[in-house]
């Protein structure tokens, strides 16, 4: 069987409670939802961390399944706010208590509210040099908006900054191909989930000028479901369309495509 790792699904997420109805069906627990994934060859999922709200859901899940589930800490840019000194000390609290593969999801969004963009950008920098003390790599989140480029910002700052031993994904990847082949001279992966199969998402105009050693998957579970569930709850068993439309763009086959994301993921955790 065909192995892959989900590098980003929130599996803590409210909508995997037991006996909720999606679309008028019933889809089974939160573990029937890990299982599906697990018989599909998903051999790891990373869950990155939003707030101080999600930590203890995603605790639960990496006790559970140690092997499969692993999380990361992390203040996600829309959970920024006039909280932002406290969420982030319990962070720190997090990062200094026990080991994690990463620091995620952390970054900028000028989609939804600008209100606290000044809070975002500090609190990505201290994320960003926290990541840089720890050697881990970061879940970056760049949600545009308001005619501001959240990637190209990010970026400025990490260059800006030049710390050491900084690495990580650019999260939901959905920009054009100047901003992919900016990401991958930084030395960042770019992730690719669902998007990557609709019609309008933009990527089959960047992808096929891309080597799949700068690509790793990503379901961003439970949201954005590929085709042809999209519009659902989306969930990790549903990598493999992702890795099949993949195969599609850049000529090649699900079983490169699988060796070579699933090689990709581990190298940036040192594997």
């Amino acid at each position: 069987m065909l192995t892959f790792i989900d590098t980003h699904a929130h599996i803590y997420d409210e909508k995997y409670e037991a006996d909720r109805l999606i679309d008028g069906e019933p889809v089974g627990t939160r573990d029937d939802m890990l299982q599906r994934a697990f018989s599909e060859g998903i051999s790891t999922i990373w869950m990155p961390n939003c707030a101080t709200e999600t930590i203890a859901g995603m605790m639960d899940l990496a006790t559970q399944y140690p092997d499969q589930c692993r999380p990361m800490m992390g203040l996600h840019p829309t959970y920024v706010n006039e909280t932002v000194d406290t969420e982030l000390a319990t962070v720190e609290q997090w990062l200094n208590a026990q080991p994690f593969m990463a620091i995620g999801e952390i970054g900028l969004d000028f989609y939804w509210d600008m209100a606290f963009v000044p809070q975002q950008f500090m609190a990505f920098e201290q994320q960003l040099r926290w990541a840089s003390d720890r050697n881990l790599f970061v879940s970056l989140h760049t949600r545009s908006g308001h005619d501001r480029n959240a990637m190209m910002e990010a970026a400025d700052l990490m260059e800006k900054l030049a710390l050491p031993n900084l690495r990580g994904i650019f999260h939901c990847f959905v920009g054009n191909l100047e901003e992919a082949r900016r990401a991958i001279d930084m030395g960042f992966l770019l992730g690719i989930g669902g998007v990557a199969t609709y019609k309008n998402g933009g990527l089959d105009k960047v992808i096929p000028h891309i080597s799949l050693d700068h690509l790793v998957l990503e379901t961003d579970a439970p949201y954005l479901a590929p085709v042809p569930f999209r519009g659902k709850r989306n969930e990790p068993a549903y990598l493999r369309y992702v890795a099949g439309r993949l195969a599609e763009l850049t000529g090649t086959s699900v079983e490169e495509v699988a060796a070579i994301t699933t090689r990709n993921a581990l190298s940036i955790i040192g594997y």
